[in-house]
């Protein structure tokens, strides 16, 4: 038997953040991951001398928690261009940030993708979305993105042609259905920061978290059987058990609901990520590109390796193609059908692209829809003894996963009675 003050089930960035302030407080714990590396579903593989993240994710500097707990010149974040390539009616479209790149906002107004008047109603979303405090936007009157958007006024073309690919990313829902608290969210954050990528890839986030933590405390390979708040104990498959005075279950939802012995309260969104290694890249700058027609596969690609030159081998590119949800069949169905749809935007030249590997993540984002976010802050401290923390209790986001660890932290030091 181990003993602790505080047992913490879970190494994503919940767990890890958690870890973190309990360090900080000189608090004793034990982090307890199932898996071989820490991260949860913010990881990075290195093959063939590539870096695959496992499906595509970005890094928004404006996120508060982001800014407090990372150290972003560690990181050597690269930058995307601010704004994006949309792909529509078989020619490729500039939309970019006017408060950044205003010279090339004019390109935008003529491109078919926004008028003038759209961008006169972002301008008007942009303002509305820089009013009270982050958390305050979390708070106010919600309806689905699809109705908010149409509320500012916002076109039909640009909402299909931008909004929808753009925002079908971020949230994993095309149908934008998702919570108008979390468009104003997300919105506020690519506005008032930028969308980056660590050069390392997005794996170097939760080592960096790791590397303040003794590794003494950390316990790899060790799936939780049962956990019993009462007695404060942690049973493993092995018989073995942890003795703490507080257990934090910092898990994904699906896993904490098994180990709290509950139903699983809210639903998960899918994504699939394809990743090519190629000879010459189909694009020339850091752009995200948007599937502007709805028609095919990809929702979304990019070159990582066009925003940080780490991603791939010199002389090579990797291609990142994001689709949305689980799709029938197997892999070498997918690869197929996302190859075809690369070569209708690129030619012939993608026939070159050698497939390097396909990540399903079939429970990506928890959802977001209008209610899920009531509160958007779900409260941790589930009894005595017993804290939940995860992107299911807070904005499924990096932010909202790092903001519940801190505060379950902060649940704990009370609980022990070394809260301020």
């Amino acid at each position: 038997m181990a003993k602790t003050d505080v047992a913490i089930i879970g190494g994503g960035l919940a767990g890890l953040c958690c870890a973190i302030q309990l360090k900080r407080a000189g608090v004793p714990f034990m982090l307890i991951e199932a898996d071989d590396r820490l991260g949860g579903r913010v990881r990075t593989d290195e093959v063939d001398g590539f870096l695959l993240d496992r499906g595509f994710q970005v890094l928004l500097t404006a996120y508060p928690e982001c800014k407090r707990m990372l150290d972003y010149e560690e990181l050597n974040i690269q930058p995307f261009y601010p704004g994006a390539m949309v792909r529509h009616d078989g020619a490729f479209h500039r939309l970019s940030d006017p408060w950044r790149r205003p010279m090339d906002g004019i390109e935008a107004v003529l491109s078919g993708i926004a008028s003038l008047t759209d961008k006169i109603k972002v301008a008007d979303l942009r303002s509305h979305c820089q009013e009270g405090t982050p958390e305050d936007l979390l708070r106010r009157p919600e309806t689905t993105t699809l109705e908010a958007l149409r509320g500012y006024g916002m076109s039909d073309a640009i909402i299909d042609r931008f909004f929808r690919p753009f925002l079908g990313g971020v949230f994993l829902d095309d149908s934008l259905n998702t919570s108008s608290r979390m468009l104003d969210f997300v919105f506020r954050m690519f506005s008032s920061g930028n969308n980056v990528l660590p050069a390392r890839g997005m794996g170097a986030i939760p080592e960096q978290l790791a590397s303040e933590l003794p590794a003494a405390a950390i316990r790899l390979n060790c799936k939780v059987d049962s956990i019993d708040p009462n007695t404060g104990t942690v049973t493993l498959p092995t018989g073995e058990w942890i003795d703490s005075k507080v257990i934090v279950v910092a898990t994904e939802g699906p896993e904490a609901a098994r180990l709290l012995n509950r139903p699983q309260p809210r639903a998960w969104r899918a994504v699939t990520c394809v990743y090519f290694a190629a000879f010459e890249p189909p694009i020339r700058d850091p752009f995200l590109v948007l599937n502007g027609d709805g028609k095919g596969p990809v929702n979304n690609m990019c070159v990582p390796n066009l925003i940080s030159p780490s991603y791939a081998p010199i002389g090579m590119s990797l291609i990142s193609a994001t689709v949305l949800g689980d799709p029938p069949g197997g892999d070498k169905k997918l690869v197929a059908g996302v190859w075809r749809h690369m070569q209708e935007w690129f030619g012939d030249s993608v026939k070159q692209w050698r497939p390097l590997r396909a990540y399903r993540i079939r429970k990506a984002l928890p959802d977001q829809t209008p209610g899920a976010l009531e509160p958007a802050q779900k409260t941790v401290k589930q009894g005595k003894g017993l804290i939940v923390c995860g992107d299911h209790m807070d904005t499924a986001s990096i932010n909202g996963a790092m903001a519940s660890g801190r505060r379950a932290a902060e649940a704990a030091l009370t609980e022990l009675g070394r809260g301020g």
